[in-house]
């Protein structure tokens, strides 16, 4: 379980905590990218094993896979949490050996009406419907096979899923996870997802993805 974290001490305990409660053995990687709060001192003290890089998911997650010394990595945001039954099925789809690469689908807090209706399209393979904000689970060997995932800043899960569909179908696990709304909240969110869509497509066709990380950081 590889986590990149910027400060997040608010959360971080909880998050660890509730993985515990699911899977005990699970070895829960804190991949950080220069956290100036308590983050790091919290997660040791949880048990969890620390990588540290520059900051950004990309480089911060492929820093934390280089650590992981099991054969399924899984990538989850410090603000998605896992389904009770989230071990369970990854057990279960991943006794199939030739299942590569799969993402839990989706759902939101606090909830609102429009984030309700889109969340059922995750179920779907396309890269507006799939997301690391729904936990990346990916065999080592396919994950090293094609690359891991590159130091961006931004869209490091659109780049590492669209690798991995040259090769094979991203499979949906029927659970959901959940996770914040901050940003749909904060821009309003017809707005948000109209923007997100946007850089999508611009990265899509080439746009410097560092500049795209500036654009998506910016008050709509």
């Amino acid at each position: 379980m590889i986590i990149p974290t910027l400060n997040e001490e608010n959360i971080i305990e909880k998050q660890i905590t509730h993985i515990r409660k699911l899977n005990p053995e699970t070895e829960i990687i804190i991949a950080d990218g220069g956290s100036q709060d308590a983050t790091v001192q919290i997660a040791k003290q949880n048990g969890a094993k620390i990588t540290y890089s520059k900051p950004g998911r990309g480089t911060q997650q492929k820093s934390g896979a280089k650590k992981a010394s099991n054969e399924i990595l899984l990538f989850l945001h410090a603000d998605t949490w896992l389904p009770t039954n989230a071990f369970t099925q990854i057990e279960q789809h991943f006794s199939n050996p030739t299942l590569l690469i799969a993402t839990f689908r989706i759902s939101f807090y606090p909830q609102r009406t429009l984030l309700k209706i889109i969340s059922p399209f995750s179920r779907y393979d396309t890269f507006i419907t799939r997301f690391g904000d729904q936990c990346i689970v990916i065999r080592r060997e396919f994950y090293e096979h094609i690359g891991g995932f590159p130091e961006l800043k931004l869209f490091e899960d659109i780049y590492l899923l669209e690798k991995a569909r040259k090769y094979t179908q991203i499979h949906s696990i029927p659970s959901q996870v959940v996770t914040s709304s901050r940003r749909f909240q904060k821009n309003g969110v017809l707005k948000q997802l109209l923007w997100n869509t946007w850089l999508i497509l611009l990265y899509l066709l080439g746009r410097n993805p560092e500049k795209l990380a500036e654009m998506y950081r910016k008050k709509l």
